[in-house]
C-alpha cells in the first residue's frame, strides 16, 4: 500500500484562503504576486478541497480533496512526461463537460491521442500561410471603423477580429445570414459558457430562467449552424480543394475502421477551437496593445520591423506579453493513480495546478521578470518548461501555431496601418472572467491611421515591373 504525502500547506484555514483569493481577484489584483508564496513554500505547495467544492466543479466524479500548486520547471517537466493513464487532462475538466463528449478537454488516455492525430494536421505546416490573408483582411475592416484619435477599448474590437477569423478559415463560412447568426450566437454562448465552468450544478437544465437552460440553446442554435455547414461540405464537389478546417474535418475518417467523423464529434473539435482560441487570443492581443502603449520604443521597433519581412521582434514581443500577461494563469491535470512528484506520493484524485505566474516570474529563467522586455527572446525560444501559455506536453494546445500566427499577422497588420499613442498612465489590474483574464479597462488605447507608403519589397516589386 503506497504511503502518501502532500507538499507544505498554506498555514490559513480553507475559508480564509479562498475568501482572500476571491477578494484578491475580484479586486484586479496581478497574478504574478503569487510569486510571494514560491518564496515561502518552493517550487510547491498544496491547498485542501472542502467536499462541497469538489462537488460543486465536478459531479459525478470521485471527489478531489487536495489541489497540489506547482511553479518550478523541474517539476513542470515531470509532470508533462508522466504517463497518460496515470495523471489525466480531461475528466473531471469542467471545461470539457460545457464543450462535449468529444472534445480534447474531455479525453484521456488512447481516445485522445486517437482525436489529436486528427486535430493537428489543420493547424500546421504550409496550411498556416492560406489563412494570414484573411487574417489582413479582418483586421483592415475592423480599422477602417475605429474612430481617430479617440480612447477606445480594444478587447472588443480583437474578438471581433479573433471571431471573423475563426468563421472563415476553420468554418468555412462566407458572408449571409448564417455568418450573422453565427457572429451573433457564438459570444453569446463562449461568454455564458466561461462562467459557468467552475458551477457544475448549473450546468443543468434548471428551467426556463435558468443560465444551464440559456446556454442550451445557444449550444443547439450552434450546433444547428454547424450541422448546415458539415452538410454542405460534404456535398460541396470542391471539398477536396477547400482549406477551411471544417472541411478538413468533414474529409477525416477514424483510424482504426476508416469511417468518417460524426456530425457531433466535428462539432465538438469546432467548439474547441471557439473555446480555446477565440476570446483567449483577443484578449492577448489586449495585453499587447496594453503593453505597448506603455513602451512606445518596442512599438516603434515593431513599426520600423512591419516595413520588411522581418518578424523576429514582433515574435518576442507576442511571447513576452503571453510571459508577463498570461490569458489563462496555468494548467491543470488529474491524478488517477499515485503519482510521485518532487518526492512527494501524491494519492489518486489529487489536482495539479500547474501555474503559470510562477513559471514565467522565475527570476532563474527570467532575470528581472516583472519588467517587459522582448529582447530576452531575441534569438532564443522560451523553455516548454517555464513558458506555458499553450500547455504542455501531449495536452499542448494543438492551435497554439495557429494561434500564434493570428497575432503575428495582427500586429504586422496594426503596426503598418495605425499610429499607436504612448501612455504614462498606471498599466491596467487583471480582469477576471470565469475563464480567461482581460485587461481590466478593455485594452484602452489611441490610434490614428497613417498614410501607407508602398513597402520597399513592393516598391521593388513595382520598379522591376516598369
Amino acid at each position: 500500500m503506497s504511503t502518501y504525502s502532500l507538499p507544505p500547506r498554506l498555514p490559513f484555514p480553507w475559508p480564509v484562503q479562498y475568501l482572500a483569493a476571491g477578494l484578491w481577484v475580484g479586486a484586479g489584483g496581478d497574478i504574478a504576486a503569487l510569486k510571494r508564496l514560491q518564496g515561502l513554500y518552493g517550487g510547491m505547495f498544496s491547498i485542501p478541497v472542502p467536499a462541497f467544492g469538489s462537488k460543486w466543479v465536478a459531479p459525478g466524479h470521485p471527489p478531489f480533496k487536495h489541489i497540489v500548486i506547482v511553479g518550478s520547471p523541474e517539476l513542470v517537466k515531470q509532470v508533462f512526461a508522466a504517463d497518460a493513464e496515470t495523471v489525466h487532462f480531461g475528466a473531471p475538466n469542467p471545461l470539457g463537460r460545457v464543450i462535449g463528449r468529444y472534445s480534447l478537454f474531455s479525453l484521456d488516455e488512447e481516445r485522445h491521442l486517437a482525436r489529436r492525430r486528427i486535430v493537428l494536421p489543420p493547424f500546421h505546416g504550409e496550411r498556416m500561410h492560406s489563412y494570414e490573408e484573411i487574417v489582413e483582411e479582418e483586421v483592415l475592416r475592423e480599422v477602417s471603423s475605429w474612430p481617430q484619435g479617440v480612447e477606445i477599448r480594444t478587447a472588443e474590437p480583437f474578438m471581433r477580429i479573433t471571431l471573423n477569423i475563426i468563421l472563415r478559415a476553420v468554418f468555412g463560412v462566407r458572408e449571409g445570414p448564417l455568418m450573422d447568426e453565427m457572429r451573433e450566437q457564438v459570444p453569446g454562448a463562449v461568454k455564458l459558457g466561461q462562467r459557468l465552468i467552475g458551477l457544475g450544478p448549473l450546468q443543468r437544465d434548471l428551467g426556463p430562467r435558468s443560465p444551464g437552460r440559456r446556454f442550451k440553446e445557444l449550444i443547439t442554435r450552434f450546433q444547428w449552424g454547424v450541422n448546415a455547414l458539415i452538410d454542405a461540405a460534404r456535398r460541396d464537389p470542391a471539398l477536396e480543394r477547400r482549406t477551411d478546417v471544417l472541411a478538413l474535418f468533414a474529409r477525416a475518417t477514424h483510424e482504426d475502421d476508416g469511417s468518417p467523423l460524426s456530425d457531433e464529434e466535428i462539432a465538438d473539435q469546432l467548439k474547441d477551437i471557439v473555446a480555446a482560441g477565440h476570446e483567449t487570443t483577443a484578449n492577448t492581443l489586449a495585453w499587447a496593445i496594453e503593453r505597448l502603449r506603455r513602451h512606445p520604443d518596442v512599438w516603434r521597433r515593431l513599426v520600423e520591423e512591419a516595413q520588411g519581412e522581418g518578424k523576429e521582434v514582433r515574435e518576442a514581443t507576442i511571447r513576452e506579453v503571453q510571459r508577463t500577461r498570461p490569458v489563462i494563469p496555468g494548467t491543470g491535470r488529474y491524478t488517477v493513480k499515485p503519482f510521485e512528484l518532487g518526492g512527494h506520493m501524491l494519492p489518486p484524485n489529487t489536482v495539479i495546478l500547474l501555474a503559470a505566474p510562477l513559471l514565467h516570474h522565475d527570476p532563474v529563467v527570467y532575470p528581472n521578470p516583472s519588467s517587459f522586455d522582448p529582447d530576452r527572446f531575441i534569438g532564443k525560444r522560451p523553455s516548454p518548461h517555464s513558458w506555458i501559455p499553450f500547455g504542455g506536453g501531449l495536452r499542448r494546445c494543438p492551435g497554439a501555431a495557429f494561434a500564434h500566427m493570428e497575432m503575428d499577422i495582427v500586429l504586422r497588420t496594426l503596426a503598418r496601418n495605425v499610429e499607436l499613442d504612448s501612455t504614462s498612465r498606471r498599466g491596467e489590474r487583471w480582469l477576471f472572467r470565469g475563464l480567461a483574464f482581460a485587461p481590466g479597462r478593455g485594452g484602452r488605447a489611441v490610434f490614428k491611421r497613417r498614410a501607407v507608403e508602398p513597402r520597399p519589397a513592393a516598391q521593388a516589386e513595382l520598379q522591376a515591373a516598369a
